[in-house]
């Protein structure tokens, strides 16, 4: 298996400048790059950069995965908009981390899958995925419980640990966060298992939002208008929807907290149940389908039993051709005729008819085995 390894980065709250363009060009010779997006592929070697320092640096969201089974996210938030005291109580071990630098907070999230057996083009994957990062911004949690989940799956986190607040709507993921979570391959089982104690989140309240910006006072709207002129309407537009969300009582759970061992267990059950589910399921399909396909060989022998005679010369027609086809054919044909006479109770009949086609014909060895294997009768 070839090796395959794929690096995206995107500046999301800032272009990057002409400088910033040069100093990543250094890094790589071969790497696509624009004022918004570094991506560079390698089926051999190793990127030389390093991918935290460019977080650091230049860039809002990471995206890395290796087809030996290494996948990571890094998201990069200013510090006004993501408290650290929160962001790390999900974010405390080597499978979701949190980097503080002066201005910013960067939340790692790293995972060691199981090798891929094949790989695909991964470019342009954290298009589906960036938005979590806004959503994290404008102060829903999901994203950093999806990344202590993650460290409960990786054995990181001790079964005596409880869980941090469980964020609402834990059951029902937005498309990105459902990306963030098939791109780390967290246990499905386990999530589930998680989302019983996260109540529905609230829906989008736009009217709610223009009316209570509409309340603000003309002197910070004016701040706020400032820094959106300034390039930064990404942190304010985050400021307003978390200051709004918090306001109007946010959308965390109160549910006491569970042990990471309870959540396992939890999953564990969930995963028995919904296998035994799934083998029932497979087994009403299966005898469903059998019903079927025995009602309709039934409705195949009650027209075979119209035409009983046609079919015995049709069986010695084919026969004859000495065809290796036709052979198959007749040998069908047959092995209906036979269960049409045990049917009707005429299996002798049958038996001593058949018997007497298979002496006709004992030098065709190719037509024996086929009788043979077919479980036709013979004689002892």
């Amino acid at each position: 298996m070839s090796e395959y390894q794929y690096y995206e980065f995107l500046a999301l709250d800032r272009p990057l400048t002409d400088r910033q363009l040069a100093e990543l060009r250094s890094l790589s010779t071969r790497a696509e790059i624009s004022a918004t997006r570094f991506v560079n592929e390698y089926q051999w070697g190793n990127f030389r950069g390093d991918p935290r320092a460019m977080m650091e640096r230049y860039f809002d969201a990471f995206l890395y995965l290796a087809n030996w089974g290494t996948r990571q996210l890094m998201f990069r938030l200013p510090r006004e908009v993501l408290n650290a005291e929160t962001a790390d109580s999900y974010c405390y071990t080597d499978a979701a981390s949190l980097l503080e630098t002066k201005e910013h907070l960067i939340v790692s999230l790293y995972a060691d899958r199981d090798p891929d057996d094949y790989w695909e083009a991964a470019d342009g994957r954290l298009a589906a995925i960036v938005q979590a990062r806004s959503d994290l911004a404008a102060g829903d949690l999901r994203l950093l419980y999806l990344g202590w989940l993650l460290a409960v799956q990786s054995d990181d986190v001790d079964d005596a640990d409880t869980e941090p607040p469980v964020p609402a709507g834990l059951g029902k993921l937005s498309a990105p966060l459902r990306a963030v979570a098939d791109f780390l391959d967290i246990d499905q089982d386990l999530l589930a298992a998680a989302a019983q104690a996260s109540p529905d989140a609230r829906e989008d309240d736009h009217d709610g939002l223009a009316t209570w910006i509409s309340s603000l006072k003309a002197q910070e709207k004016d701040a706020l208008l400032a820094r959106v002129a300034a390039g930064e309407g990404s942190t304010v537009q985050a400021l307003l929807s978390r200051r709004f969300r918090r306001e109007r009582g946010g959308n965390e759970a109160a549910a006491p907290a569970r042990t990471a061992a309870e959540l396992w267990k939890a999953a564990g059950d969930r995963k028995a149940a919904r296998e035994k589910a799934e083998e029932e399921q497979r087994r009403e399909r299966q005898a469903r389908e059998a019903a079927a396909k025995a009602a309709t060989y039934a409705r195949h022998l009650d027209e075979l039993a119209t035409r009983q005679e046609a079919a015995w010369k049709r069986a010695d027609t084919l026969i004859e051709t000495k065809n290796p086809r036709d052979y198959d054919t007749a040998v069908t044909l047959l092995s209906d005729l036979r269960a049409l006479a045990e049917r009707q109770g005429d299996k002798a009949a049958f038996a001593d008819r058949f018997l007497s086609l298979r002496e006709q014909h004992q030098r065709k060895p190719s037509l024996q085995e086929r009788f043979d294997k077919a479980g036709l009768p013979r004689r002892a």
